[in-house]
């Protein structure tokens, strides 16, 4: 059996036993980085059928921007907290090309409501940031390029897909999401 069969298997049993809650010591981080994968969702909602792209490489820049000046704020590597917003970033973009493909071939499952951009979706966007960064700040010794690091998020990330009873796409995106978590 694969390492990583066997660690699929411990996360599930641990996330059973833990009350369906987030596991070991990146669950928290790795709970919030499925919130805002799951905003995507709300994101492509917003843009779908706009001319509004995507890729917004201007408000991408103004995010990694605030990230880089609060962490610098809460003592945490600026870069590093950035590469992980990238991460994130690119999240959220793979769950809204999933849902445009999706919708577009199934036009009935296009969402009835449009959210606000401006005025509903980033500012939960911008609480996340703030609880992502704060959790970054929290779990920064454990978070370095090491096998314990890999093991905690490996559990966290695959009892957070158990937990959240993520499909292929958002299971895709949390894996983007938490690429650099051990870097």
């Amino acid at each position: 059996m694969a390492l990583s069969e066997i660690m699929r298997i411990l996360a599930v049993a641990l996330t059973l036993a833990a009350s369906l809650t987030p596991v070991g010591p990146l669950g928290e981080l790795t709970d919030l980085a499925v919130k805002r994968v799951q905003v995507a969702d709300l994101v492509a909602a917003a843009k779908f059928g706009t001319p509004q792209p995507i890729d917004d490489p201007a408000r991408e820049q103004q995010v990694l921007d605030g990230v880089r000046t609060r962490s610098t704020q809460l003592g945490i590597d600026p870069e590093n907290a950035a590469r992980f917003f990238r991460a994130q970033i690119e999240a959220n973009k793979l769950v809204q090309r999933g849902l445009y493909a999706r919708w577009t071939e199934h036009p009935e499952e296009v969402p009835s409501r449009r959210p606000d951009l401006g005025a509903e979706v980033r500012p939960i966007l911008d609480r996340l940031t703030t609880d992502i960064l704060n959790e970054l700040k929290d779990t920064e010794q454990l978070r370095r390029p090491t096998l314990r690091c890999e093991i905690h998020a490996t559990i966290a990330e695959r009892s957070a897909v158990v937990l959240h009873r993520l499909d292929r796409l958002h299971e895709n995106a949390l894996a983007e999401a938490m690429r650099p978590v051990c870097s």
